[in-house]
């Protein structure tokens, strides 16, 4: 195993492998040919990497960014081998990549002094927003932490089931109203009973709803204010689900909801089914966000917690 791979359980491993050999069996078949008999990298290997990252979804702007970064590398030492290759392509990666400013969430413990901790969760509809938000509380939970959701995505009948169904599954309470009710109520209320019952982790759900980007901006300003009324530094975190399968059109999602509202982080979704698996590239590095979750699986074990350099050694180890 390589180092970074020792920062890792070997069982999350080679969930993380699995989950991403889509986009990485794309990426190797493109790339191994170049390299093939290859001694040194040289333009044609640039050139040939060049494509192979655009076509899992890198994306134009964050590949060359990366190819210029290799080719300074390369520029510096003239014999640099093809063997090499592998170490800086994942160096130089996972170099673009913002880390968050805590990493204590790696096992899902909270900051201190932050108790409730409050997570409000944005994202269309469909990206497997309601899902993150159960997996979230499963791991939460086996963490220790008492959770509370909030349902506060009212404008689907739907959305308040699945969440509830979520709730009884993981086994953790849930503030919910009736359909059409007041999302800004719903989450005042949640906090207020987090607060009252000195839960640790609050997860708050919200409507997903695009086609008036005025209107969800307003809504979701309406709810972090009322959150302030009973907590004045909540929400504590905002959290951004994508859908990764859904490739360049994640990044224009990520556009829209950084304009309507301050995201701190991003979870990625659905890596497990997609040759789209370099967009977590390109829209952490676009947007400057770090990545703190990715979903690989079903299972509610299958929402991992992101660490760049394994995520980088999965995806682009040139080794294997």
């Amino acid at each position: 195993m390589s180092f970074f791979n020792k920062l890792f359980s070997r069982e999350k491993k080679e969930s993380l492998d699995q989950g991403l050999q889509k986009t990485k069996e794309s990426f190797l078949t493109k790339i191994g040919r170049a390299i093939a008999g290859k001694a040194s990298v040289d333009t044609e290997v640039l050139d040939n990497l060049e494509e192979a990252l655009v076509s899992a979804d890198v994306g134009v702007d964050t590949t060359v960014q990366i190819i210029d970064r290799i080719e300074k590398r390369v520029s510096k030492d003239k014999y640099l081998g093809t063997s090499e290759l592998n170490r800086i392509l994942q160096e130089e990666i996972a170099g673009l990549l913002v880390d968050a400013p805590d990493s204590g969430f790696r096992d899902f413990d909270t900051p201190a002094g932050k108790k409730p901790y409050v997570i409000m969760v944005v994202g269309v509809n469909g990206v497997g927003k309601t899902t993150t938000i159960g997996k979230l509380a499963y791991n939460f939970k086996k963490a220790g932490k008492s959770v509370l959701l909030g349902a506060a995505d009212t404008f689907r009948a739907a959305a308040v089931d699945q969440l509830t169904i979520w709730s009884d599954r993981v086994g953790v309470p849930i503030v919910k109203q009736q359909m059409g009710s007041d999302p800004g109520a719903v989450a005042f209320d949640t906090v207020q009973s987090g607060a009252a019952k000195d839960v640790d982790v609050i997860i708050i759900d919200t409507a997903g709803r695009l086609h008036n980007k005025s209107h969800l901006m307003d809504e979701l300003s309406k709810i972090k204010r009322v959150m302030k009324k009973v907590l004045p530094d909540a929400p504590h975190e905002v959290l951004l689900v994508l859908d990764g399968s859904t490739g360049q059109n994640a990044l224009e999602q990520a556009r829209h909801f950084t304009a309507a509202t301050e995201v701190t982080a991003l979870a990625i979704t659905k890596l497990d089914g997609t040759a789209k698996g370099g967009v977590v590239l390109a829209i952490a590095n676009q947007f400057k966000i770090p990545v703190k979750y990715i979903g690989i699986g079903e299972r509610m074990e299958d929402l991992q917690v992101f660490n760049k350099e394994e995520f980088v050694d999965s995806l682009f180890s040139l080794n294997d």
